[in-house]
């Protein structure tokens, strides 16, 4: 779409040049979802792919993520063959709503930042117990984890002109067991709700809950719970205003998903961990 209020394309080649963030600013990376729709407030794209920041980068701490890197790039990155929740990647990409010639384009960033409850890029970083890097447009770099930047549906922790720069996921994170659950009312449709488990050597559970609630909710038990256990969990934590209401489904529908799938998760790491 062309955004006929646009006035100027900035193209720094680093970040310290952008000091000020007047009204009608906006960060450009992929520009999937600025390109979307009439942005009748922008009047000035600041294009973030001058910067050059290496999009995937290994190591033994774990994997650093480009704000700028793509969806389609994290979803064929290749991981050590220790990092056994590395198919999350994968099947995150697979999650969202888009073509193949789209998740080469949007970025891991965007999707984070869109802050939307089926943003996939949140529920992977959030169960991957990522933590982001915010750079200010005055003052110094700040570290947030990733299950407290989204605070709500299409909103987060960003102040005006903040940039997310990186995602890191630690190491001892994809060495984990996992277990995925998503259902969407069509087969290609936005995720009604989207689940993830992983467990540790020691038999834990940590239970990452999004798309059927405005902003991700995690539980963790520092053994594997029961059934019981987990459903209690489940409604201490979330109210029963607390189920996300859209077009993609009701907060009954979405509750019973989220109940559901939550046992399949539980039971099938618990079934894992008697047969390690």
């Amino acid at each position: 779409m062309d955004l006929n209020t646009v006035r100027q394309v900035r193209s720094p080649s680093s970040a310290e040049e952008v000091a000020d963030w007047p009204a009608g600013h906006a960060w450009l990376s992929g520009g999937t979802w600025l390109m979307s729709e009439p942005q009748p407030g922008i009047d000035t794209l600041v294009d973030l792919n001058g910067l050059n920041w290496p999009a995937l980068m290994a190591s033994d701490a774990g994997l650093e993520i480009a704000a700028t890197a793509t969806i389609g790039a994290l979803a064929a990155f290749s991981a050590p063959s220790d990092w056994t929740a590395a198919p999350l990647l994968r099947a995150c990409a697979h999650a969202l709503l888009m073509s193949f010639k789209v998740a080469d384009v949007a970025t891991v960033g965007g999707n984070i930042c869109m802050s939307l409850p089926a943003g996939a890029m949140v529920s992977l970083t959030v169960a991957l117990e990522a933590t982001y890097v915010l750079w200010p447009r005055a003052g110094a770099p700040r570290t947030v984890a990733a299950a407290d930047f989204v605070t709500g549906n299409h909103a987060n922790v960003l102040a005006p002109g903040e940039l997310l720069r990186a995602i890191h996921v630690p190491a001892a994170s994809f060495k984990r067991r996992f277990a995925l659950r998503r259902a969407s009312l069509t087969k290609l449709g936005r995720s009604a709700a989207l689940l993830i488990g992983t467990s540790g050597p020691n038999g834990d559970l940590l239970l990452t809950i999004t798309a059927s609630t405005p902003r991700p909710v995690q539980l963790r038990f520092a053994a594997m719970p029961g059934a019981e256990e987990v459903q209690a969990a489940l409604a201490a934590a979330i109210p029963a205003d607390g189920w996300f209401d859209d077009v993609n489904g009701t907060p009954a529908y979405k509750r019973h998903l989220t109940v559901h799938f939550a046992e399949e998760i539980r039971a099938e790491l618990a079934a894992g961990r008697r047969d390690a």
